[in-house]
């Protein structure tokens, strides 16, 4: 999404160290490409993760692309933001085109070269689009609230961190205008609901303090 700000910081990076050390071996022994999503409430770090990720993949010579779920909105994000203050019923998996990125995850695993996906311009507030190039790839890290429910996932990572943990990230952030008010925090109660059950679809785990585990189902 252009007008994005990231903050990668080394909490960050040694998660991602830690997830690639549990997927190197299996990335190793099959050179099929796979997709990885990184998902959890917001402010968790899920973008700055994600980008440490691909960074980590790269300095061991294994090509990455991030798909960030932001590009998947229905609406741009001011667009959005007036459509739940016009109906907080809109807040959930429904704002995001998931079938999509869902379609995109697909079409990497079966080797498609390009991809013609949205680009969000957080700034225009508008949606338009981009041909990103995926052909070298060997691996896509979809990063975003509700990507634990892609089916098209080889590995689906789950930051167990609560929106109350997550203040101080977001306040860091600010990306968006109306980030911290009274409303946002009503959103922020009513996507913890919906994003804590996906847990148990996760395969890895990151804690509150970026310990990295398998998930108990796949320890």
């Amino acid at each position: 999404m252009h007008g994005d700000q990231l903050v990668i910081e080394a909490h960050h990076r040694r998660a991602a160290e830690a997830i690639f050390e549990l997927i190197i071996e299996d990335l190793r022994s099959d050179e099929s490409k796979k997709v990885v999503t990184i998902a959890g409430e917001s402010g968790s770090g899920k973008s700055e993760t994600a980008e440490a990720l691909a960074d980590c993949l790269r300095q061991n010579k294994i090509d990455a692309v991030v798909f960030q779920q932001d590009d998947y909105y229905v609406h741009p994000p001011r667009t959005n933001d007036r459509t739940r203050r016009e109906d907080i019923a809109w807040v959930g998996p429904n704002e995001v085109r998931l079938d999509l990125l869902d379609q995109h995850a697909e079409a990497f695993r079966r080797g498609d070269h390009v991809i013609s996906k949205p680009l969000v311009d957080y700034a225009a507030d508008s949606i338009g689009g981009e041909e990103m190039a995926v052909g070298q790839a060997q691996i896509a890290i979809a990063e975003g609230t509700y990507t634990t429910l892609l089916e098209n996932a080889d590995w689906r990572v789950f930051i167990n961190r609560t929106a109350a943990e997550t203040r101080a990230h977001r306040e860091k952030r600010q990306r968006h205008v109306s980030e911290l008010d009274e409303f946002t925090e009503r959103v922020l109660a009513i996507e913890h609901e919906e994003i804590s059950g996906h847990k148990k679809r996760a395969d890895i785990i990151i804690e509150s303090d970026y310990s990295v585990h398998r998930a108990e189902n796949n320890a």
